[in-house]
């Protein structure tokens, strides 16, 4: 088993972490940045102890990454990037979210992309899933959320 395959995506992983982590603890006002702070860090910890144990060889679970599972990967990494540095502002939050979320259930559910009710299937489960996120943050945690043209 090469380490490597495990060292470079718990690395990277961390490396997120700690920066969102960072802009967590950074960025104004404090109070909207709360409930994110507390995710972050958490993330950043275990984060950081599975990358330890992937230097210190230690990781027993799997061959790391392949290239055929990089490849499948990919795509989800394009969503989230054009989600995480232009949608999320250019659409806000709730729009993005919902958008970025059907492209990425679309991409990734083994079904039939030519069935008109795995689409109806994939709309009603998205919006399940953007019901549950909004009740969570807007009315259960009251955390401030990123609002820009639509909400």
């Amino acid at each position: 088993m090469n380490r490597t395959q495990h060292i470079l995506p718990s690395g990277l992983v961390f490396a997120v972490g700690v920066w969102i982590t960072w802009i967590s603890y950074t960025q104004a006002p404090a109070e909207a940045f709360l409930f994110p702070r507390l995710i972050a860090t958490v993330f950043v910890v275990l984060a950081g102890w599975t990358f330890a144990k992937a230097v210190m060889g230690k990781s027993k679970v799997g061959t790391g990454l392949s290239r055929s599972m990089m490849l499948n990967i990919l795509p989800g990494l394009a969503v989230m990037g054009v989600y995480v540095f232009w949608a999320a502002t250019a659409f806000g939050f709730y729009t993005a979210t919902t958008v970025a979320f059907f492209v990425l259930l679309s991409l990734y559910d083994p079904s039939s992309h030519r069935d008109a009710w795995v689409w109806v299937k994939r709309a009603v489960i998205t919006a399940g899933f953007i019901a549950v996120m909004y009740a969570l943050f807007a009315l259960l945690l009251k955390v401030y959320t990123p609002r820009e043209i639509l909400f």
